[in-house]
């Protein structure tokens, strides 16, 4: 529901603007010596200007749908001979000495391990085909050993908590779309949205953590955090210290070469362990045509309302006002462009994925604020959605502090973002 509100929302709000940028101009002699503003034809013509936003959006939605086509049977082709090789499960091994100390209260070798692990897992190599169903078993079995099945457990609110604060290795869709829209290198974003990714989920682990009183400072936990924080901080280091034009080559250099070894690791496991790895992946990419055509309803429902929110000037503005309000404490504001992308990420994930085009679209793909609008998307996930799902199926109607916990991730991502996007690409 709270995405209907959202659309119809941005139509109304399109409408009032634009009706007083009519009335404006009508009574331009009146109004503009009070508001300091001079209304030209362009506010006599917003309704021409909607109305062909509407047009252009729905050409732009399916003209994006058709290259995702090609780009999401490719990487989910690749996803599923990394599925069957035992790259996932690899990953669940790895991880399973860390998740045994963050949910204390779950028995040794219990089910729901499995499960949460191969879910995580999956999110961050992109398999979202995968993650939902994962999640929603690992949800299940959590729901076994919970002893008030219309409250949310512990396990279950930390798990909730690390799924939607998003950590990310391979940002399929973000990269694709990017690539869709004309970026020079679609994988320029991959560092700043594996940074920006693990300051959410360090900040949603700490926060539930502080909140269930679990011991963070043993050697294991510990080993894992203090590990993966030595080389994230390692590597924003290196990339301070290096001049402006350096870092974006050694950027696109260091995140081609990591994904395209991902796709070497992910063959040669699977050759290993004897799978057919052309028949995987023709398996997987059959998945990616499906998953394209059936974005295309989403990509124009949003994309459509977006426009008409922008040909209207609200959505501009809305930026002008945060800019201004940013500008009063002597900050850049130049990033303020990227916000709506960051706002609407908790709420829907289409609703996102349309301002981030929209940011392209206005701004450029390749421009600071349309990559910064990149990040913000590949950095978590949808709070309000995953939380209505995973407890949806379960039927817990006390979810306690799991959406508070969720929108902090999100906020720290907001803010590593700018940082790390101004760092990387400033």
């Amino acid at each position: 529901m709270t995405l209907n509100y959202i659309w119809i929302g941005f139509f109304l709000v399109a409408m009032i603007v634009a009706l007083l940028r009519v009335i404006g101009y009508m009574l331009g002699g009146y109004l503009e010596p009070i508001l300091g503003y001079a209304f030209t034809s362009a506010d006599r013509d917003v309704f021409i200007a909607i109305v062909e936003s509407t047009f252009e959006m729905a050409e732009v939605s399916v003209n994006i749908a058709i290259y995702l086509i090609g780009v999401m049977a490719l990487w989910l082709g690749i996803m599923k001979i990394g599925e069957k090789g035992g790259a996932v499960n690899g990953m669940t091994r790895l991880a399973m000495p860390f998740f045994k100390r963050i949910f204390p209260e779950l028995p040794a070798g219990h089910p729901a391990f499995g499960s949460m692990t191969m879910n995580i897992c999956a999110n961050m190599l992109g398999l979202d085909n995968a993650a939902t169903p994962l999640g929603i078993k690992a949800m299940q079995e959590l729901q076994e050993a919970n002893p008030d099945k219309t409250k949310a457990s512990d396990s279950q609110i930390m798990f909730i908590v690390l799924n939607t604060s998003g950590l990310t290795l391979i940002p399929v869709s973000v990269m694709a779309i990017r690539a869709a829209m004309g970026a020079a290198n679609p994988a320029d974003i991959f560092l700043p949205i594996m940074l920006t990714t693990f300051f959410s989920t360090l900040a949603g682990l700490l926060i539930v953590s502080v909140i269930q009183r679990i011991n963070l400072f043993n050697r294991v936990v510990l080993g894992y955090v203090g590990g993966l924080s030595i080389i994230i901080g390692l590597i924003i280091w290196l990339f301070s210290n290096m001049a402006s034009a350096t870092i974006g080559v050694a950027s696109t250099f260091a995140g081609n070469l990591m994904l395209f070894l991902i796709i070497i690791l992910f063959i040669l496991l699977a050759w290993r362990k004897k799978v057919n790895v052309y028949e995987q992946f023709i398996e997987g990419a059959k998945e990616g045509f499906h998953v394209a055509v059936k974005i295309i309803p989403y990509l124009v429902a949003m994309l459509v309302a977006i426009g008409v929110l922008r040909a209207s000037g609200a959505l501009d503005i809305l930026v002008a006002a945060i800019g201004g309000f940013v500008g009063l404490f002597g900050v850049d504001s130049e990033f303020v462009g990227a916000l709506p992308t960051a706002f609407m990420k908790p709420l829907s994930g289409s609703g996102a994925r349309g301002m981030m085009i929209e940011a392209f679209n206005h701004y450029g793909v390749d421009s600071f604020v349309g990559r910064m609008a990149a990040t913000f998307q590949g950095s978590t996930e949808t709070t309000f959605y995953t939380v209505a799902v995973y407890y949806g199926a379960i039927g817990i109607r006390n979810t306690r502090y799991t959406i508070g916990c969720g929108l902090f991730a999100d906020l720290t991502a907001v803010i590593a973002g700018i940082f790390i996007a101004g760092l990387f690409f400033g």
